[in-house]
């Protein structure tokens, strides 16, 4: 650098007040060594457990090697920014089967050019006072082993769900890393765990959490209904319920985030047209009119094919009702084959609900106890 023997620690603490007054809610620094975590890795890609993420497969071992992704990086700046939105409704939305559940993240605008901009301004104000950085920001948008760089940066600890926990923020937070070629002290390790609580394994509807830290991503309702492109497996449709983008059940029942903070963020509230929204008005949607109210929303990326197959299991699973059967009639043909094969399953399940109506399960009902005794400015 530049700058004659340089205060790094004084430096470090300079970067952390940057980052939190541009609103970031934690900053930590950590350094390269993720040597650990590669053993790890590759069971879990051995075991299959990626699925269709071709892309967690494809660049090995590049994952736990941040400084190939940007050659000169010596450290790596780790942010978090709080998403979980006022008036989530979670309790309501989970006891109403004909409501579309949206995991909480995905209600507001896309957070990966928000945070990303955000990591970008940091990086040149922290140039403009030292001329020899170089930075590169990251979220959610490289082969990078973001939790553990968190953990490692002192921000939390890797829970049994595999999301990042802190004891003050729970888990309602998104992550985002920024490599600089900088020698800061890095920060003390996150020492915390989960002691013996295990809510989240118990409380998965489709058993994603084979054991504790380990997720079969292929059962996981977020790979389901998001990362999956062809048609979800049967024997997991029922257990979806009404969640037709994503699943924040593993994060619903941790005791952790029972007093996490609400987003200082209006861009990460939910919108109207996403708050508790009816499964039938969603059904109804045209692609045009899909494209126009999830502009900006991460929810768009996975297609108007994929939100009309989500949405079809959400139905099947819902109430037998005159209504939906119409509704699910016709939406075939409106798609593809794939899509159709999912209406054809939500009719089969609205016609044997005429037989024998269904119940609500012990662990669905124990959910929503957790929901409105745990967030009770939700409830």
């Amino acid at each position: 650098m530049t700058t004659p023997n340089p205060d790094w620690a004084a430096i470090a603490a300079h970067i952390k007040s940057l980052a939190l007054e541009m609103g970031f809610c934690a900053v930590g620094i950590a350094d390269l060594d993720l040597s650990e975590e590669w053993p790890r890795l590759k069971d879990w890609l051995d075991n299959q457990y990626h699925g269709e993420m071709d892309y967690m497969a494809r660049h090995g071992q590049m994952r736990v090697r941040p400084d190939e992704l940007h050659p000169g990086t010596l450290r790596v700046i780790t942010v978090a920014l709080d998403y979980l939105p006022p008036d989530a409704g979670f309790a309501q939305t989970l006891k109403a089967p004909t409501k579309g559940y949206i995991s909480r993240y995905a209600g507001g605008r896309d957070y990966h050019k928000l945070m990303r901009n955000r990591l970008k301004q940091l990086g040149q104000r922290i140039h403009r006072e030292l001329p020899d950085l170089e930075f590169r920001p990251f979220v959610d948008s490289a082969p990078i082993l973001e939790r553990p760089l968190a953990r490692n940066a002192g921000l939390g600890w890797v829970g049994k769900h595999s999301l990042l926990l802190n004891r003050q923020a729970g888990s309602w937070f998104f992550l985002g890393e920024l490599l600089v070629n900088l020698p800061l002290p890095p920060d003390q390790r996150h020492s915390g765990d989960c002691g013996n609580c295990t809510a989240c394994i118990t409380s998965c509807p489709t058993g994603a959490i084979v054991e504790p830290y380990v997720v079969d991503g292929r059962r996981c309702i977020s790979y389901l209904t998001i990362e999956l492109d062809g048609p979800i497996p049967e024997s997991l449709r029922t257990a979806m319920g009404n969640r037709i983008y994503g699943c924040d059940d593993c994060q619903l029942v941790c005791p952790w985030n029972r007093a996490a903070p609400l987003t200082a963020e209006a861009d990460f509230h939910t919108r109207s047209a996403l708050h508790q929204p009816d499964l039938l008005t969603l059904w109804d949607w045209d692609e045009t009119t899909f494209l126009k109210q999830t502009e900006g929303s991460p929810i768009r990326r996975i297609g108007f094919r994929r939100w009309q197959r989500n949405l079809a299991v959400a139905l099947g699973n819902a109430p037998a009702d005159d209504g939906i059967v119409h509704a699910l009639k016709s939406g075939l043909g409106r798609v593809d084959p794939m899509v159709d094969e999912h209406i054809h399953w939500a009719l089969a399940q609205q016609q044997q609900k005429r037989q024998t109506p269904p119940t609500t399960s012990r662990q669905q009902q124990r959910l929503i106890r957790v929901v409105e005794k745990g967030l009770p400015r939700d409830a």
